[in-house]
């Protein structure tokens, strides 16, 4: 019996430690935390001097040459589109139109009742192209001097201020002379001139703001409006910027100076960037640990920090590609060499990964 007893320990023992080999011999793959190394959006960015002016900034002249009669307005003052500014005196132009005007009736008379025969079949086809053809021509005329007596009054293009008053009542001006300086109101623009230097980046060029000293404290977003294409006498390109939001009360007014930063993205920088809780030291020197998908094992690589930022993240000049992955968590309990598991993603939905 005791016999029995001895041969069963010893099998019990021999599957018991069977059993413990076959536990001890299974490997055990760990998870950790991996991130993808993501290319650096170096922006860098070009402060130049610039100026403010209104979007519009016209010279107002009367189309036709005479006396100026009344004048409506002052410099300063708002006008809206339409608005009557100034006024010549229409005599001559009346009198001209009135002349025309018979003359027009007198020849439109007639060519109807030329064309009235000629639809009866009682004159030539000559005398009708002659009716219609005089008809015609002083229509033209007609038209015109009614053109040139409303062109004795002065009307504003748009909404704005008159800037300048140049000429008083009772001057005799030829037709074209600048009589108002006028800008539209409310939309401004920013004049700078970049470098040629600077307008070969133009295509990198991501956005622009400005700031002013009489407003201190104060960003104006910009849009970019235009870039000259031609350099002018001192190699300059001129750049048209306007201001993106509604202005306040406490806005910039047309002749304001203005400091403009125009931002853009350094394709030569290569720098990447990786989470802080990436990198280790070892020897004095930093590393991240690189994961391989392919055979799930992790190796270490050397690398150069050229910044830290407040948020947490490092910038690389040295080191893994845009697009490796690197372990983000726990790198100081790992070894060369190791094969690990990267965790899942977290869901939206499973906030905390609880589910």
């Amino acid at each position: 019996m005791k016999k029995i007893l001895v041969i069963i320990s010893g099998i019990t023992l021999f599957f018991l430690g069977a059993c413990s080999n076959k536990k001890e011999s299974k490997e055990i793959i760990p998870f950790v935390k991996t991130t993808n190394v993501l290319p650096h959006k170096n922006r860098q960015e070009i402060i130049l001097p610039g100026k403010i002016k209104a979007s519009l900034d016209v010279n107002l002249s009367f189309k036709v040459s005479g006396t100026i009669q009344k004048m409506y307005v002052n410099a300063g003052d708002y006008v809206r589109h339409g608005q009557l500014l100034a006024e010549m005196d229409p005599k001559d132009y009346e009198i001209q139109l009135s002349a025309t005007e018979a003359e027009y009736k007198q020849i439109k008379g007639e060519a109807e009742r030329i064309i009235a025969l000629y639809e009866r079949g009682s004159v030539t086809k000559n005398d009708y192209e002659k009716a219609v053809y005089g008809l015609k021509q002083i229509t033209a005329k007609y038209d015109a001097h009614k053109k040139v007596l409303n062109d004795t009054r002065l009307y504003a293009p748009f909404d704005g201020y008159i800037q300048k008053r140049l000429f008083q009542p009772n001057e005799t001006i030829a037709a074209g002379y600048p009589v108002f300086s006028m800008i539209n109101a409310g939309k401004l623009e920013v004049e700078i001139n970049i470098a040629s230097s600077d307008y070969m980046k133009k295509e990198r060029f991501t956005d622009y703001s400005c700031a002013i000293d009489v407003l201190e404290g104060q960003i104006f977003p910009l849009e970019l409006i235009a870039i000259n294409q031609k350099a002018n006498m001192n190699q300059l390109y001129t750049m048209r910027l306007a201001f993106k939001e509604q202005m306040a009360h406490s806005s910039p007014t047309p002749g304001m100076t203005t400091m403009v930063s125009i931002y853009y993205q350094d394709e030569s920088d290569k720098k990447v960037s990786i989470p802080l809780s990436a990198v280790f030291e070892k020897n004095s020197e930093s590393y991240v640990w690189i994961y391989n998908p392919q055979n799930q094992q992790i190796k270490m690589q050397k690398i150069k920090i050229a910044e830290i930022l407040l948020n947490g993240t490092v910038i690389l000049s040295e080191g893994p590609e845009a697009g490796e992955m690197v372990v983000a968590a726990g790198v100081h309990s790992l070894k060369e060499g190791e094969k690990v598991k990267p965790l899942a993603s977290s869901s939206p939905t499973n906030i905390g990964g609880l589910l």
